[in-house]
């Protein structure tokens, strides 16, 4: 039996028509928009440069940060001061001195009242008035002054040997302690130290001289105001030279 083409072809459509509907049932469909991550090289390396300036800033605040908390430290020290114990010592030592000095007699070490002082000792006149007992207590008083001069010259001299050994000790201590001086104002202290040492060393030195030159001075008027009492009392002695006139 003869199929007409035509309903042959209508056949096969719809053959074909349900094959379609059946594999779309069988087989998944797919997405309708995928999801893809995409890398920009360019982007990646522009955040990497960013990131490294910024750790960059950093490391420089803190590096700001240290040497500011540097100078702080060094400005403390810069303000720290020491101690100066051995001031007392030396204070204490030039009293010593001026104690001893102070010891003078008969001329005393003041410019007030010297020059009669001086001419109540040497007057540089033979007073005839003066009983012989009076002359001889005037010359033992000039004596007595010249020894006590000598005396209070060696006293100084003691005195200005003990400290200088306590000034070898003291200076120890100064150069230690400039030695470990952590800042300006500690080295300028340690500086000051020392010249304080120093200064009193020669305060010594010129009472030493004072009192030697004073023994000296004294020393030196009394010989020539026994040389004019001689000559006066040689001169009374003899008298005008002619009590005697041979025959």
């Amino acid at each position: 039996m003869r199929i007409p083409t035509r309903k042959y072809l209508i056949a096969t459509a719809l053959g074909a028509g349900t094959i379609g509907s059946l594999g779309a049932l069988i087989v998944p469909s797919a997405p309708a928009h995928a999801q893809l991550t995409v890398f920009d090289p360019s982007n990646y390396s522009q955040n990497l440069l960013t990131a490294a300036r910024t750790l960059q800033q950093v490391n420089n605040q803190i590096r700001s940060l240290q040497n500011q908390a540097q100078s702080l430290v060094n400005q403390a020290k810069n303000l720290t001061t020491i101690g100066f114990p051995e001031i007392q010592a030396i204070t204490q030592t030039l009293q010593q001195i001026d104690q001893l000095m102070g010891q003078a007699q008969g001329i005393q070490f003041r410019v007030a009242g010297l020059d009669q002082e001086f001419r109540a000792l040497f007057p540089q006149s033979f007073n005839q008035a003066m009983t012989m007992n009076g002359q001889v207590v005037a010359a033992r008083t000039r004596l007595d002054t010249e020894m006590a001069a000598y005396r209070q010259t060696m006293g100084v001299q003691a005195q200005v040997v003990e400290n200088v050994q306590a000034d070898a000790q003291t200076l120890g201590g100064i150069v230690s302690r400039s030695q470990a001086a952590e800042g300006a104002l500690q080295a300028q202290q340690a500086t000051n130290q020392l010249l304080a040492l120093t200064a009193k060393q020669q305060f010594q030195i010129q009472n030493l001289m004072a009192a030697q030159y004073r023994a000296q001075a004294v020393e030196q008027a009394r010989r020539a105001q026994a040389e004019i009492d001689a000559r006066a009392m040689t001169t009374k002695f003899l008298g005008s030279g002619s009590a005697y006139t041979p025959q």
